[in-house]
């Protein structure tokens, strides 16, 4: 009988408080008190990409701005797939995806080997992305945050990740779209291999 691959972690600082479960082998369930309604939306799509169960609540210090919240939200992200994946044995450690949305397509690719390191180019215009909620208050995302998000994330994984934008023209697109890319590489990445037989997945025989 297979082994859980689950993780909790609660973060508190002075900018934010963060509580979230992650389940690996989900079925892309997101039951998370977000306040930022776009890193809402990008989360879930990613839980609901990559079948991954994550619930908890995110609250931050928004009256300064969104930065702290979405950082350290991927850092939380991040050190919850590093304690579910253990010492990594079985996996298959690495796993790519080309995802189409519309006029975008987005290209992902992970590693997750021991070592953090991030390529980004989400060719984002740095211009907000406004909604209307549904009591008619305006809100907003920040889009310079988006790689912030992901250079925390392969910090607290500890995984090389390569974001790229090959095409595309909306912000909404290119974010939503590799989030979704970056879900599906790391659900590749993360599936246990039968022909491993439980091994560590480097020839140095640990992934460090």
């Amino acid at each position: 009988m297979s082994v859980p691959r689950t993780a909790a972690i609660t973060r508190r600082t002075a900018e934010t408080d963060i509580t979230l479960e992650l389940n690996l082998d989900g079925s892309g369930k997101y039951e998370v008190d977000c306040p930022i309604g776009f890193l809402g939306h990008l989360l879930h799509s990613f839980c609901k990409h990559g079948l991954f169960d994550l619930t908890g609540r995110l609250k931050g210090d928004l009256e300064v701005d969104q930065h702290h919240l979405v950082e350290d939200t991927g850092i939380v992200l991040g050190q919850l797939f590093a304690q579910a994946l253990g010492d990594c044995a079985g996996i298959f450690r690495c796993g790519s995806c080309l995802y189409p949305m519309d006029e975008t397509l987005c290209r992902a690719a992970v590693d997750f080997g021991g070592r953090a390191y991030l390529v980004c180019q989400p060719e984002l215009s740095n211009i907000p992305l406004v909604s209307i909620g549904a009591g008619g208050q305006a809100s907003s995302f920040q889009t310079d945050t988006f790689v912030d998000f992901w250079q925390a994330f392969v910090g607290g994984a500890k995984c090389n990740l390569h974001l790229d934008i090959l095409r595309g023209r909306s912000d909404h697109h290119k974010m939503e779209g590799l989030f979704k890319a970056a879900a599906r590489a790391i659900r590749d990445a993360i599936t246990l291999d039968s022909r491993r037989l439980g091994t560590i997945p480097s020839t140095k025989g640990v992934i460090v």
